[in-house]
């Protein structure tokens, strides 16, 4: 039977983001399971110019690439050499990233099975201050010449792997909890770095096969993640939690399957070292189960406001000071305006805004897209006729020569396509189990809030259903996601609609 095959790689880069850096070398060092038995470095011209700071930390420098070979002039060998090999790195989907990308520049579609040493070194030598390869290579005894270079550290992490594959052979006679200071001298002391044992090849055993297999298939999982606690993760609709080794929060997100969407989370390559860190962070996972995917929208929202995840960049925003507000003047035209948000003052705005700025755009949107006014919109200052009125695009509301029955018209479209069909409602939907429902609180255009309630909760006006709700907060985003949630009509969710 054939030897399995690993292509151990590293890679040195412009950058951190596979999407616009590129390759400035690669080191390929093929292992058989027991030895290294082929290798292969070269630099690499990016194409472009390397920035300081990576000089600084590879000591490869603009001129060294000048006349080294692009990545085009190299692929081929690359694919030759790494063809029916399991793709091996210490942070693998840092490296696969980047050569997938340079290989899809090219056309082509590169493809392996990938291994993590981070990963397969957590599994098989806990307790370690820190799995950097610089560190863990310091701590177990191998040595690393040319740090930050791609030759010294794909071989760093071939002995590396070597010395995993032999703690899943040379040790499948040790006690069960034995430690990891007497596993490693005993996998040192049998099978030193380099050398076959004595007596020929030895076969695989099982133990060592069922880790390099399992390593493959948990290669996309964060290192610190279990896939015990993967295959947990409940098919159903909620939000989840990510947390980092000091049970932090570092992101929530919500599903309609959890499992499913946190499987996606891992499978995504990596786009950058931010996401590669932010993935290597993830040390637990919770979860909290909604039935309601609108439930689920809505509670991700307070909760990303609520907890300011470090890696949620979207819906941080907890205060909404600004917002556009309807008013009547005394010609009987209706004005959209722009201005501040003030708690103490009892008039609502029709959406809430991040700042005044924001509020002044989105009403110069409406503005256009509608043919309303900028003089009654409070956007154009002037005693006279609108500058749109001037080069035609007002119908002159502003000097009185468009009746307020007409204008209006168009400022109630407006006014539908950031509000809700009706001011006061209740959105009915699934609940965490048959015998449980949720509602949904929108009154006079404000969301109010939800709750779980028995499925015989029954409700004949707007004030049994205030009394049952968990109160939250009306903004912008709660304004939005319940938009376009309705406009969706999901199948079992019932509307019920007060005057």
């Amino acid at each position: 039977m054939r030897r399995a095959l690993y292509a151990i790689i590293d890679l040195e880069t412009t950058g951190g983001q596979p999407t616009q850096d590129r390759i400035t070398e690669i080191a390929i060092y093929i292992h058989d399971g027991e030895k290294i038995v082929d290798e292969y470095a070269t630099l690499l011209n990016p194409g472009r110019g390397i920035p300081p700071f990576i000089t600084q930390l590879t000591g490869i420098t603009n001129d060294m690439v000048s006349d080294a070979p692009r990545f085009h002039e190299v692929a081929r060998k690359v694919v030759e050499m790494t063809e029916g090999c399991v793709f091996v790195a210490h942070n693998v989907r840092f490296d696969y990233s980047f050569l997938k990308k340079e290989f899809a520049d090219l056309g082509y579609n590169y493809s392996r099975k990938t291994l993590c040493t981070v990963r397969l070194s957590r599994s098989l030598i806990p307790g370690q201050p820190s799995y950097s390869l610089g560190k863990l290579c310091q701590n177990i005894g191998i040595p690393l010449d040319g740090r930050h270079r791609a030759a010294g550290d794909a071989h760093a992490t071939a002995l590396l792997f070597g010395k995993l594959l032999r703690i899943t052979t040379e040790t499948q006679d040790l006690p069960h909890g034995t430690d990891t200071a007497h596993t490693l001298a005993r996998v040192d002391a049998l099978a030193p770095a380099g050398r076959r044992p004595e007596g020929g090849t030895k076969a695989p055993s099982p133990k060592r096969v069922a880790a390099v297999q399992s390593a493959i298939r948990e290669a996309l999982m964060p290192p610190l993640v279990s896939a015990a606690l993967v295959a947990s993760l409940p098919q159903a609709t909620g939000v989840y939690y990510f947390h980092n080794e000091a049970g932090e929060v570092i992101y929530v997100g919500k599903s309609i399957n959890i499992y499913k969407r946190i499987q996606q989370h891992f499978a995504i390559d990596v786009k950058s070292r931010k996401s590669l860190e932010f993935k290597n962070s993830i040390a637990d996972i919770t979860w909290e189960l909604t039935g309601s995917e609108l439930v689920a929208l809505l509670y991700e929202s307070h909760l990303i406001k609520q907890l300011k995840p470090a890696y949620n960049r979207a819906q941080r925003r907890s205060v909404f000071p600004a917002g556009i507000y309807l008013r009547l003047d005394e010609q009987g035209y209706k004005r959209l305006l722009y201005g501040k948000a003030d708690a103490r003052n009892a008039e609502i705005p029709i959406i809430a805004l991040g700042n005044q700025y924001k509020a002044q755009g989105f009403l110069y949107h409406k503005v256009a897209k509608y043919n309303l006014c900028q003089k009654l919109c409070g956007l154009y200052k002037t005693p006279g006729a609108c500058f749109d009125y001037q080069v035609h695009r007002c119908l002159g509301a502003c000097v009185g020569q468009e009746a307020p029955d007409a204008y209006n018209a168009r400022v109630d479209e407006a006014i539908d396509s950031i509000s809700y069909e009706h001011q006061s409602f209740v959105v009915i939907g699934a609940g965490r189990t048959e015998l449980e429902k949720t509602v949904v609180l929108v009154e006079n255009g404000r969301y109010l809030g939800f709750a779980y309630v028995d499925e015989t909760f029954t409700a004949r006006k707007i004030g049994d259903f205030r009394e049952v709700i968990k109160p939250y907060t009306d903004n912008k985003d709660t304004q939005q996601i319940i938009r376009q949630h309705l406009r969706a009509k999901h199948k079992g969710e019932k509307v019920k609609v007060f005057a």
